[in-house]
């Protein structure tokens, strides 16, 4: 026995046939309108990079903070709770994070001038 969703689903796009106007059923999915062309294109991708610098921004502002609060913790670790044998792993995910931090930077620096170069284009 065939399912009855598949039956449904036939039934639903004859329909869907029958009622498709004669200019919607010649339509050529390949002819492109004129508002289509790759300089309107260009703005969506702009949106899109503008999305994604806005993330990059706040990753590196928590990356940032996460640099700034395993300082603090360093210092309370081995200053005031004097668990010298914890400094060093501290310090390791510290140095890690900083690595983080400064790749990140770059590739924020990257990313923002692509973005201007495709705010440059679209004016």
């Amino acid at each position: 026995m065939s399912d009855p969703r598949n039956a449904a689903h036939a039934k639903k796009v004859t329909q869907e046939k029958k009622h498709q106007t004669p200019a919607v059923a010649l339509k050529e999915p390949d002819s492109v309108p004129a508002s289509a062309t790759p300089e309107s294109a260009a703005p969506a991708g702009l949106d899109a990079s503008l999305v994604v610098l806005a993330k990059l921004k706040d990753l590196e502002f928590h990356s940032r903070a996460n640099l700034e609060r395993l300082a603090e913790l360093t210092m309370t670790v081995d200053d005031e709770l004097k668990q010298k044998e914890m400094v060093e792993p501290l310090g390791e995910v510290y140095s890690a994070q900083s690595v983080f931090q400064t790749k990140l930077t770059t590739l924020l620096e990257v990313y923002k001038a692509e973005c201007d170069r495709l705010q440059g284009a679209r004016a």
